[in-house]
């Protein structure tokens, strides 16, 4: 394959899948600026390691581990972090703010992922984005047990906060106090099962992501 020619399947490919770009940023920062920064030097690194990719394997997988390593890293990195600037002939992507057109719901979502410790976050967006434990296990590098009680306690957490944080905003809005459902979720939040959970696109709709922690 021509120089030309892999340029241009790696921009396709980075276009089919950014909304991962999206989902990482948006977890690791906070501000436009900081969202733009840490997509380009994602970009960049998953460009410098693009000659590596193996075929026989999902670009997605390859492309999350990258992705969030690097945004561990940045998150970690404070003041002494180093920027990537780009030429305009360089500029593989342009990341767009998508906060605006996120539900109240999403919005809350992120803000409880904002206060996890760096893996924890990692761990949370690959089950969200439908990965199995094994999977997530091979991408973060750990133990898939660890995942699942990681896990585990991850989405008991969460979905106590977000009820809480739901219900607040609605008596915010409606001046009356709600009190959250919490009988509609009957499984054990212990579970440990590795089967793959259902694909939930945390940009395209909040009842879907809602329910992957609720449930």
């Amino acid at each position: 394959m021509t120089a030309p020619d892999r340029h241009a399947r790696f921009q396709t490919l980075i276009e089919e899948h950014k909304k991962i770009l999206y989902k990482v940023c948006n977890a690791y920062c906070r501000s436009t600026d900081d969202r733009d920064d840490l997509a380009q030097e994602i970009v960049i690194a998953l460009w410098r390691s693009f000659g590596k990719f193996d075929d026989r394997c999902r670009f997605s997988t390859w492309m999350y581990r990258i992705a969030l390593n690097v945004a561990i890293s940045f998150f970690r990195r404070e003041n002494a972090r180093t920027r990537h600037v780009l030429s305009g002939d360089e500029h593989l992507l342009d990341v767009t703010d998508e906060g605006q057109s996120q539900s109240n719901e999403i919005v809350l979502l992120y803000q409880l992922i904002e206060r996890m410790e760096p893996l924890n976050r990692a761990l949370i967006l690959l089950y969200l984005d439908g990965y199995s434990y094994e999977e997530i296990a091979d991408v973060v590098g750990i133990r898939e047990t660890n995942v699942a009680t990681r896990l585990s306690r991850l989405k008991l957490a969460l979905k106590r906060d977000l009820l809480q944080m739901e219900s607040v905003w609605r008596t915010r809005q409606t001046g009356k106090t709600l009190v959250p459902n919490y009988s509609r979720n009957r499984r054990s939040a212990g579970s440990a099962s590795t089967s793959r959970p259902a694909r939930h696109d945390m940009n395209a709709g909040s009842r879907r992501s809602r329910s992957a922690v609720l449930n």
